[in-house]
Order: structure tokens, then sequence, then C-alpha cells
């Protein structure tokens, strides 16, 4: 046997022993906030289901699983990036869970076609752009971005990067692969540098006016406007923000979500975990931590400043599937 088998093997028995005193469910989570903890301690309060927690990036713990097989002692695993529940999904390690609570509460857009995995949390992928210099003329939508006078005034993160595949990945859906190269090769003729860092370095690059426009994910923004820090509130101060295709399909969304795992040892307790956090005070705490956008009732904290707007409605699966053919459009356009 060999030590990493060993290992999964220790944990078992270590969480199993312990659920003979008591309920547990065992979860791996790519989220590492504050207010998580409190979301579980509520839980436990609630129902007496301790959750025990195992915290790592979202690769790393689908690997984790995989590498775990039938002897893995998860139960959930909540990730980021409906990219990243298609990759997990791709592994076989989520199994189809039905609960009519659950169902009720998350869109069919937001939740896996056959129930293994369920959107707990949103984000919109939107244009920001240097106030000062103003939003440039007619901008509207991502397609926008492709247009020849915005050249040497976009900044972008790497196309390797999840946020931009599953971006890439609706556009596909949307306009069909041809289009969607050629809307690549485009902005890529307009970046006005390399891409480079992540979406906060985008904004700040806005901010100083190293460019003119970038795409960041709405909770980076809710991170700067919320900051203690007063230069990232200034930062934030400078910059504008548009929810693109306000007139056609609405802006793209994501996802954080969850799924039962295949193997889960205490699979009712995950099912009741899922439908806590479906619940108001769930939803309210579990978007919060992330300045996201709860998938039942309102925006709250610093990114509700953003205003509302209407919402790409396309399967949040899609973004998985299209993700391949992404890979591919970004290659062929050089975007690094």
């Amino acid at each position: 046997m060999n030590l990493s088998r060993l290992m999964c093997l220790l944990v078992l028995f270590t969480w199993g022993h312990n659920s003979v005193a008591e309920e547990v469910v065992n979860l791996y989570s790519a989220r590492h906030y504050d207010t998580d903890i409190a979301l579980y301690e509520r839980f436990t309060e609630q129902t007496g289901i301790k959750v025990n927690l195992i915290e790592g990036g979202s690769d790393a713990l689908i690997e984790r699983i995989v590498n775990e097989g039938k002897f893995s002692p998860a139960d959930i695993l909540i990730t980021v990036d409906a990219g990243r529940l298609w990759r997990a999904t791709e592994k076989d390690i989520f199994q189809a869970i039905e609960s009519p609570a659950v169902n009720e509460r998350v869109p069919a857009n937001l939740r896996h076609p056959s129930g293994l995995w369920f959107g707990l949390s949103k984000r919109a992928r939107v244009i920001a752009y240097n106030k000062a210099k103003g939003l440039p003329a007619g901008l509207r939508s991502y397609e926008d971005l492709a247009r020849a006078d915005l050249k040497g005034q976009i900044c972008m993160r790497s196309s390797g990067n999840i946020y931009n595949l599953s971006l890439l990945a609706s556009i596909i859906e949307a306009n069909g692969a041809e289009k969607a190269q050629n809307w690549a090769n485009s902005v890529v003729a307009n970046f006005a540098r390399q891409p480079q860092s992540n979406d906060t370095g985008q904004l700040r690059a806005v901010a100083a006016g190293e460019c003119s426009v970038t795409v960041a994910n709405t909770y980076y923004l809710g991170r700067l406007l919320g900051s203690e820090k007063a230069a990232d509130r200034d930062v934030a101060a400078k910059l504008g923000v548009l929810f693109p295709n306000q007139d056609g399909r609405g802006s793209h969304i994501n996802v954080s979500g969850a799924g039962v795992t295949k193997y889960a040892p205490n699979k009712a307790n995950a099912v009741r975990f899922l439908e806590y956090l479906t619940s108001d005070f769930a939803q309210r705490v579990f978007a919060e931590g992330n300045n996201e956008y709860p998938i039942v009732g309102e925006a709250t904290g610093p990114i509700s400043e953003l205003g509302t707007f209407n919402e790409d409605t396309v399967s949040a699966s899609v973004l998985g599937l299209r993700q391949a053919e992404a890979v591919k459009i970004f290659d062929r356009a050089g975007w690094l």
C-alpha cells in the first residue's frame, strides 16, 4: 500500500471514528474566508452535524479527491468558477443528487443539468474604464472591445486564467467559433501591454491611466470599494463600471458552486448541508464573504453600489463544455 493511500485510510478512520459519537459532513473547500467558519458553526448549531473542513486550491482539491478514490473522506467539494466545476465533473468526482429544496432555489441555468453540482454565489465579468478619460464612445458590449478605435487601450490578464476562458466560452456559445476567433484576434491587437497580473492589477492599471479599459470580476471591485486602505478606495473612485450587453444577452456571470462527491460517506448530511447553503441566511453570508452576488436574494455590501443589471442566462455548464475550444482560440490569437 502506497503512502498516499495509507494517509487517506487514516483520515477516513479518524473522521469515521469521530462520527460514531457525532454526525459529521466532510467538506473540501477552495474558499478561504473567516465568514465561512461562522456559516459552518451556525449549521452545526442548527443540525448537530459537525463540519470537518479541508481547505486548498480548486485544482489541488480536485486532484486530491481523484487520488483518494473510493477511500476519500470528502462528502462535498466547494470550488469557484463553472469551468472548475466542469473539470471536477470530467474527473467523475460528483454524484447526482435530487433535492427539491435546492432545485427550487437554484435557477436551472446555474446548476448542472443532471444535479451533479449547484451554484451557490455569482459574480459578473464587467468592463471597467478610467473615469477621467471617460467611457469610449459606443462601448456597450464585450464584442465592442474588438473595435479598431480601441487599439492600444486595453489591459487584460492571461488567457490561461479560468475567468477569461469562461468569458470566451460564453462568447463562443453566443456568436459561434469563427466570430469568437475574430474577436480574440482583434482584442489582442488592441492590447496596451502584454497580459500580466490578476484582475486587481488590471483595475489598478486602468485607474493609473496605463490603459483605458479592462474586464474584471465584480468581486475584485467590491474588495477595492470596501477596503480599509484609502489607496484601494482611491483606485475604485477612479473607475467607472459598465455591465456589458444590456441590450442583448446580458452580462456574463459565473458561479462558485458545490457538489456531493461520488463516494461521500455521509451523503445525507452532505445533501442537508447543500440545502442549508441555499437558505436566506447562508446565502447572504456566503456571498458577502467574497463580495459576490447571492443565488437567492439581493446583493449586499460594497457591490450593491454597482447597481442592478441583466444577466446572461446561458447554462453555466456550457462554460466548461466550451473551455477546450476557448483555449485553442486564445492560442491561435496569440493571447498569452
